[in-house]
């Protein structure tokens, strides 16, 4: 596949698009989008962490939020109700990440649902970020799957964080072949960082 096509730079794409700022990547990309998945989500990110996903409303300081469940848990639900769930990022999930996912998989195993239809793979070269729910809405910007990142810590603590939120069909089908490129592992022979991925595309020993 060639890069996205320069015409998308052009000129304005068919399609709502809204710019996403701050905080308002939880509103947005986690609770109106992630988690209303209907068919399938696919998560680009450098970063991928256990990150507290507190109900919509819920105070997000510190001693409020540390028993809301986490986006692993939230995956989990997803993909226990039929939902395919994709995750291409750049390194290792961090620590309580894939406790939770070794957790989630004993459970599943017991039901016969395998990994909870949560597929994570890795290519240390990843530093794009992007969220594609159904194949019809897009979150593309700066936010890694992390607190800091998609908002949900307060106001003090989170980055300062930047992307567009669309249903362009042009758009959401041009990351969506990005995506599937990668996914694919369709750059690894050449890839100049093999040293660092000795096994390409692998997913985490769970």
């Amino acid at each position: 596949m060639s890069d996205l096509p320069l015409s998308l730079l052009s000129a304005a794409p068919a399609g709502s698009v809204e710019l996403v700022a701050d905080g308002e990547h939880l509103r947005r990309v986690v609770y109106g989008g992630m988690l209303k998945a209907g068919v399938s989500v696919d998560l680009m990110t450098a970063d991928f962490k256990a990150m507290l996903v507190p109900d919509p409303g819920i105070d997000l300081s510190p001693s409020r939020g540390r028993d809301a469940p986490s986006i692993v848990d939230r995956l989990a639900r997803m993909a226990q109700r039929g939902v395919e769930v994709r995750v291409l990022h750049a390194g290792v999930p961090s620590g309580p990440a894939l406790q939770q996912l070794k957790r989630i998989k004993k459970q599943l195993d017991k039901t016969g649902s395998g990994a909870g239809g949560i597929t994570i793979r890795r290519c240390p070269r990843l530093h794009a970020k992007a969220v594609i729910i159904d194949a019809e809405r897009l979150y593309l910007g700066s936010a890694n799957l992390t607190g800091a990142g998609l908002g949900a810590k307060a106001d003090h603590n989170r980055n300062h964080e930047l992307g567009v939120w669309t249903t362009s069909p042009d758009l959401v089908d041009a990351v969506s072949q990005y995506f599937n490129r990668l996914w694919e592992g369709e750059p690894c022979d050449g890839c100049g960082r093999k040293d660092v991925c000795p096994e390409p595309l692998e997913e985490p020993r769970l």
